[in-house]
């Protein structure tokens, strides 16, 4: 036994809403939430990649980075990060301004267009998730609800990502 109640593969010999059985489920609802949540932000105007996307997600959190915390807080590294930055700063959604007390350090933030695109694009997302879930019960929208904030409670206060054991 995994210490995953039920059996291995998840299928027979054990309760069927065990955790790896509910993981299976949710891996399928992530797939289907990804799809939904990507095809948001193509449909945006302008079209954003999803590194683009986050690279603008991080700006708006941490306005005034310089390109080094960039890369960093994507996991890229800096020439990407840089070419990233290209991008977006030709497309008018970012822009960078010296840093007032090191003529050296180039700070980026979001221009007003950039800004705009998220909120585009988190308009576009919420819409999609809203008529998906519209289509839900009731009682099931609450019981996604709470399961996710437990699933989230869980993941702040428990284990990591590391797999310990091999699929």
């Amino acid at each position: 036994m995994t210490g995953l109640e039920g059996s291995e593969d998840g299928r027979s010999g054990g309760p069927r809403d065990g955790p790896l059985a509910v993981a299976r489920t949710m891996a399928d609802a992530v797939d289907s939430l990804a799809d939904l949540w990507s095809g948001a932000a193509h449909s945006a105007s302008p079209r954003l990649s999803p590194h683009q996307l986050r690279a603008l997600r991080t700006l708006e959190r941490e306005p005034g980075i310089n390109l080094t915390a960039l890369a960093v807080a994507m996991d890229i590294g800096p020439p990407t990060a840089s070419r990233l930055c290209d991008r977006l700063e030709a497309a008018g959604l970012l822009e960078r301004e010296s840093h007032p007390r090191n003529r050296r350090a180039v700070r980026l933030r979001l221009t007003r267009q950039g800004r705009q695109a998220l909120d585009d694009v988190t308009w576009r997302r919420s819409r999609r998730l809203a008529l998906v879930l519209g289509a839900m019960r009731p009682a099931e929208r609450e019981a996604l609800e709470l399961g996710l904030r437990g699933f989230l409670a869980a993941r702040n206060a428990g284990p990591g990502t590391e797999d310990s054991t091999e699929p």
